[in-house]
């Protein structure tokens, strides 16, 4: 009977307020008091202005993904190893 009633509380409550106001499940006592309005939606179309400098130089780039290549080469001749002693 509870379960029933609790179920379709929920139901209904979903449409209308959130589950925190439910008398039975309540907010945390140190959770920040809701503000009064809605706030605005985030401001997705500005974008950060343009970089005076590059990120990473170009010297050190190459030498990251020389490292990446070389890693990515191991990692494969390690698994070829296994897979032909697996075998």
């Amino acid at each position: 009977m509870f379960g029933a009633l609790l179920a379709s509380t929920l139901g209904l409550a979903g449409c209308s307020s959130s589950i925190a106001d439910l008398p039975l499940v309540g907010t945390p006592a140190d959770a920040p008091a809701r503000p009064k309005e809605a706030g605005s939606y985030l401001p997705v179309h500005d974008l950060p202005p343009d970089r005076e400098e590059a990120a990473m130089a170009p010297a050190e780039r190459a030498k990251i993904e020389a490292e990446l290549v070389a890693a990515r080469d191991r990692q494969a001749s390690a698994a070829a190893a296994k897979d032909s002693a697996a075998k």
